[in-house]
């Protein structure tokens, strides 16, 4: 399977910029504890080489010159490595966890208040499993392998400069000739790092893949049962998952090959040292106790070595996942407060769009659009499905801004108030009606803690929530599970609707609340919105035209421009698309269908009624079969 996930940015960088970036963003403020962690690893690196010092006495003075006054002594020395070492290791590896951690979570707080910050169109070109790899899989990366790197280069590293002066002071050609394959491994190395990292890359992004599919297999569950996917979207998962086992194990492939290359080069190593040097031990040129020393220290070195070769490798899998989110926080923000932001309209504002045009890519959405909404009054918008209406709603909170024309409320550009401050002008209220898995009450305090419970009832008697309240097993405080699944579709509009009473804000926007209700539900959450939408500026998006037929003006759209505003009475009275969308959903009083799907009907609702004969049997052969 072609791997789709959408890439941020091709470029590479170099690992000495990574670990720059790493140490100068978020490592540096560690440098306290990371000094303690590092004299704990040369306490245990240095261990090592204490231990091989060791070996010369213990052979040539214990075992060989049989002196037992030697032996405590020995033995103590031991000891004491031993001990030394175990602490620093358990005292170096806690330190190197907490600063591990912290610089993760540092990482993801980061990320997602970037991520946040972007607007539609990122959010669009990025799905969700993307975001959550980079969040999680990417940043855990960074952190085990950030603590291997500094393990690395600080206990094996030390180690191994103690033990390589050890070896050279037994004797220096032995040591020159331990080495004399390092030489041989320089190429592949170099190639085996290159083979790692790009396939760790690819690993990155198929795992993305495999996260944007799990969430819309979960999401989307109750629709695969029903329409029969199980089988399907487990050949896709399989598919991927596949391809990315495939691509782990190759990366795999690379990041062993290293310390294995350094395997083959000790063998070298030791068989020029048993030649050489055995020859002198021999000739009595040389003790046992000193080549054990030796042969000890050299021992010791290969194993740290050996890791350090492993780093490398493990190295360039946290290179591809630094890549990965150094290009999420680098992503420019498309929106932003102005610079010198103007103060909010006070009081309740109208609203003005004036020749506003916008387009995603080459697909134009509002084409001269001029909407205005009187201040205190309700605006409907009505159209078929991609018509703009949702987009106007964008528009007014600046999740986009517009190509061309204004966008003003109270008079003032959207783009000149502080995003902060325009936003919280708005309440929104949608068919979609999302929760959070939490507590019903935090679903509605949304964090705030300046709530009284008078104030917290009053929201829930207006809101018609305290009808259904008694119900829950622990009342305000039952958790409503993931995006609300444990309440009803009504219960849920009713729980969004507390919230934007809550906030209290001069704006309303409505996008269709009550589409997705049965008569009862619906009924209860439109006194809910009534209540709400008094005194306020309000823009309902409407569907069933029975909702809006009370509204002070109803601006009608399509493709994109506003065709005709007015009244209900007088868009009836006009004829035109309003009375033809009326005409067709209610028909002897009854509804017939919703403006939503009138796209069906194509071009034939720019015609009189008259010239449209079994215009509502083709609506219907168009929709049920």
């Amino acid at each position: 399977m072609t791997n789709t996930t959408p890439s941020i940015s091709e470029q590479n960088y170099g690992s000495s910029h990574l670990l720059g970036w790493l140490w100068r963003e978020y490592m540096r403020k560690h440098l306290p504890v990371l000094m303690i962690a590092v004299f704990f690893m040369v306490l245990e690196g240095s261990m090592l080489g204490a231990l091989s010092w060791m070996m010369q006495p213990m052979f040539d003075d214990v075992f060989v010159a049989g002196n037992r006054g030697m032996l405590i002594w020995v033995g103590v020395a031991l000891i004491v490595i031993f001990v030394v070492r175990a602490f620093s290791s358990v005292f170096q590896k806690v330190l190197l966890t907490r600063i591990a951690q912290m610089t993760a979570a540092a990482l993801r707080i980061d990320i997602l208040e970037q991520m946040m910050k972007q607007d539609g169109a990122f959010h669009q070109a990025h799905p969700p499993g993307f975001l959550i790899q980079r969040v999680q899989s990417d940043v855990n990366a960074v952190g085990d392998v950030w603590r291997a790197v500094i393990t690395g280069a600080g206990r094996d590293l030390i180690g191994l400069v103690v033990l390589l002066g050890v070896a050279i002071s037994v004797d220096p050609v032995w040591a020159l000739l331990a080495f004399v394959g390092i030489p041989l491994l320089v190429m592949p190395a170099a190639m085996a790092q290159r083979y790692v990292r790009r396939h760790a890359r690819e690993a990155r992004d198929l795992g993305a893949d495999l996260s944007t599919r799990l969430d819309e297999v979960f999401h989307g569950i109750v629709q695969i049962k029903l329409n029969a996917l199980e089988q399907y979207q487990s050949r896709q998962y399989r598919a991927l998952t596949e391809q990315f086992v495939r691509t782990e194990v190759r990366a795999a492939f690379g990041g062993a090959a290293i310390p294995s290359m350094i395997d083959i080069m000790s063998g070298i190593g030791f068989m020029a040292v048993i030649l050489y040097g055995g020859s002198e031990i021999i000739a009595g040129e040389k003790t046992i106790g000193q080549f054990m020393t030796f042969f000890t220290a050299m021992g010791f070195a290969f194993d740290p070595l050996r890791r350090l070769g492993a780093i490398s490798g493990l190295w360039q899998v946290a290179a591809a996942a630094i890549e990965r989110i150094k290009e999420l926080l680098d992503t420019p923000l498309a929106l932003s407060s102005a610079e010198n932001p103007v103060p909010a309209p006070t009081g309740t504002p109208d609203i003005a769009l004036d020749n506003v045009t916008l387009a995603y890519g080459e697909t134009t959405v509002l084409t001269g659009l001029n909407v205005i909404a009187e201040a205190g009054k309700t605006t409907a918008l009505v159209g078929a499905s991609g018509a703009g209406k949702s987009t106007i709603f964008n528009l007014l909170t600046r999740l986009v801004d517009p190509q061309q024309g204004s966008v003003k409320v109270g008079g003032i550009e959207a783009s000149e108030i502080a995003l902060d401050d325009l936003r919280n002008l708005f309440s929104v209220v949608t068919q979609e009606a999302l929760l959070f898995d939490e507590s019903l009450r935090e679903n509605i305090l949304l964090g705030r803690t300046d709530v009284t419970e008078e104030r917290l009832k009053e929201v829930l008697d207006a809101a018609f929530v305290s009808d259904f309240l008694d119900k829950l097993p622990k009342g305000l405080d039952t958790a409503v599970g993931p995006r609300g699944s444990a309440l009803s579709g009504g219960q849920r509009q009713r729980v969004v609707i507390a919230r934007a009473l809550l906030r209290n804000t001069p704006i309303l926007l409505l996008d269709e609340a009550t589409s997705a209700l049965d008569a009862q539900s619906e009924h209860v959450v439109q006194d809910a919105l009534e209540k709400l939408s008094a005194g306020r500026t309000t823009i309902v998006i409407a569907h069933r035209l029975s909702t809006i037929r009370e509204a002070d003006k109803i601006v009608v759209m399509d493709r994109g421009r506003v065709v005709d505003q007015g009244t209900h009475t007088d868009l009836l009275d006009r004829g035109g698309i309003y009375a033809d969308l009326y005409r067709l959903q209610f028909k002897d009083g009854k509804a017939v269908v919703d403006v939503s799907q009138s796209k069906a009907l194509g071009p034939q609702f720019d015609a009189a009624p008259s010239t449209r004969p079994g215009l509502l049997n083709r609506l219907k052969r168009s929709l049920f079969g």
